[in-house]
């Protein structure tokens, strides 16, 4: 009933923005450590808005660097909020495909800033990175968090019986040990 009544307001969000993501993620309601990380991914995502709108609007170059810098710290500040996390959420595929995401994340950031400090030509395909790690990577943490609310490693894995499951090949060689006895 929670899931179906979850799928139905998540098929009738529409995010546009950076901020939608963060208006979404405090809107949820979960246990304490889902909260935690909501309550994390929603500054990150604050980061993210804040960064992008700075850059869109063509602030001056120090303020959009200011920004970017805060960006780095932010995603930064993230990472090391993941490493205090439960066994529940390190037991999950998507908390690696999250960490791997996030560490990409950060290596465009900081290039970003890096372009920015040194006013470099290319700054602006680095900007254009960090926007499309930045969708990518909060879009993996909201399917981190959905599936860590939808019960954990039973959602994310098969079950360990159907981890192995017997094929009739494997029933087939078996049968030809036990009659090779």
């Amino acid at each position: 009933m929670v899931r179906m009544a979850l799928t139905r307001a998540l098929s009738q969000l529409t995010i546009q923005s950076f901020g939608d993501i963060s208006r979404f993620l405090r809107e949820g309601v979960a246990d304490e450590e889902s909260r935690q990380m909501r309550d994390s991914m929603v500054v990150l995502a604050q980061a993210v808005d804040t960064a992008v709108r700075s850059r869109r609007a063509r602030h001056d170059a120090a303020s959009i660097t200011r920004h970017a810098a805060a960006l780095v710290q932010g995603v930064r500040t993230h990472q090391l909020f993941l490493t205090g996390l439960g066994s529940a959420w390190h037991s999950l595929y998507e908390f690696g495909a999250y960490q791997s995401a996030l560490r990409e994340l950060r290596r465009a950031v900081e290039a970003w800033h890096k372009a920015l400090e040194q006013r470099r030509v290319d700054e602006g395909a680095g900007f254009d990175r960090v926007e499309l790690l930045a969708w990518r990577t909060l879009g993996d943490g909201l399917l981190l968090i959905d599936m860590y609310e939808q019960g954990g490693q039973a959602q994310s894995e098969p079950p360990p019986s159907e981890q192995n499951p017997v094929t009739p090949w494997a029933r087939a060689l078996d049968w030809w040990r036990r009659a090779r006895r």
